[in-house]
């Protein structure tokens, strides 16, 4: 079995050698790692032992966690609330597809309430649930769960699947954009370039044809060799990006986007946030919690001559940006709808970028308030929508 895990990670494109990958055999052979007391190995387990034995830099982690649950059919995140909640309530056991007529009839709850509700049925409930429309469990019409639909609910585990729910309450991993990524295109290049202003600083390192024949020319034909700076784009860039949850539907883009970018632009800095922006962003996704980066340093450290982009498919609930506390991830004191407001103020040239298509932005309530907060200032993440965002912010 385990020989057709190392050709997954080696397809994979992890740079994993036949030595590590029987180091990782000796170590189960020694009993590094073994059953439990039910005589049940621990996936979690042989999955730190793997990872420590075969990858070797940190940045192929995200690989091996994808090929990891990929081989192994995925590894169950469970966070509680009040409560232990048992793994296997969050298994998805069945898809249940209402009607139009059905999904209008479910009424929405407030924050205040849904919260409430949400503690109390996780006291009362004692055993699992699938369907129905009170009890949390998996497939129903419960404003809490998963696998059901609700416009307004929590999903307790389970993947996104009608991305309606107000607080996803489950372990989440992000990764950093791969800065590295090879472009399909270099069309993405070229409507950056829009946004330049060149100058000539630092060290002479560039030969200056026409001043050394004028210099050459006026000191009788002896050779009289000028240098000059090199030609940088000047401008400033202050690139926000928003990661994890429906943002994984467009990595490669934005990758993509993120590798242009730090190619053109020589003066760039980059944070990263969640859905919306809070009091404080990150620059390394696996650190993100033990590394912030305060909101308010960020807008004291940089003036107010950077280009402020955003880059977020804006996909949320409304309470995330509108509502203290709304966070999916902790507990906020100020909406994010303040956080955008003080960086919109702070840097007057900014825009927001959507890689979500077009077309749905009008079905979308949250993608009508951050268009609203931005002024109209969204584009998509299309060749036409790049030119018309640098067109913009080099006015």
């Amino acid at each position: 079995m385990l020989i057709d895990f190392f050709y997954t990670l080696r397809a994979a494109k992890l740079p994993v050698s036949v030595k590590e990958f029987l180091s990782l055999l000796e170590a189960l052979q020694a009993g590094v790692v073994g059953p439990h007391s039910d005589d049940a190995w621990s996936l979690d387990d042989f999955y730190y032992l793997a990872r420590t034995a075969l990858v070797k830099d940190e940045k192929h982690f995200d690989k091996f966690d994808r090929a990891f649950a990929a081989y192994f059919k995925g590894v169950e995140l469970v966070a509680d609330f009040t409560k232990e909640v048992p793994a296997d309530w969050l298994r998805k056991m069945l898809e249940r597809e209402l009607t139009p007529e059905q999904k209008a009839a479910i009424e929405k709850m407030g924050w205040d309430e849904l919260m409430e509700t949400l503690k109390k049925r996780l006291e009362e409930q004692k055993g699992r649930h699938e369907g129905g429309n009170k009890w949390i469990g998996t497939g129903g019409t419960s404003p809490f769960g998963h696998g059901g639909y609700n416009p307004q609910g929590v999903r307790i585990g389970g993947a996104s699947k009608n991305r309606s729910a107000v607080k996803v309450w489950e372990q989440r991993a992000y990764r950093d954009y791969d800065d590295t990524q090879e472009l399909g295109t270099r069309n993405i290049k070229v409507a950056l370039r829009r946004l330049r202003k060149f100058a000539r600083e630092g060290n002479a390192l560039e030969l200056d044809l026409p001043d050394t024949i004028r210099s050459t020319a006026a000191n009788a034909g002896w050779l009289d060799i000028k240098m000059v700076p090199e030609r940088h784009n000047n401008v400033k860039v202050l690139l926000l990006m928003d990661v994890g949850g429906t943002m994984d539907d467009h990595i490669q883009r934005v990758e993509e986007l993120f590798s242009a970018v730090k190619s053109e632009f020589k003066h760039l800095e980059f944070y990263y946030f969640h859905n919306c922006v809070y009091d404080f962003m990150w620059k390394n996704n696996r650190r993100r919690f033990a590394e912030k980066f305060p909101t308010w340093d960020i807008i004291r450290k940089y003036n107010k001559d950077y280009k402020l982009i955003f880059v977020g498919d804006a996909t949320m609930s409304p309470y995330e940006i509108l509502q203290p506390g709304g966070s999916v991830e902790y507990n906020n004191e100020e909406p994010g709808a303040e956080w955008l407001q003080r960086l919109t103020h702070a840097f007057p040239k900014f825009a927001w970028i959507n890689p979500e298509p077009q077309g749905v932005w009008q079905y979308r309530q949250s993608i009508g308030i951050i268009q609203q907060l931005m002024g109209q200032r969204m584009y998509p993440l299309s060749l036409k929508g790049l030119e018309e965002t640098m067109r913009l912010l080099s006015k």
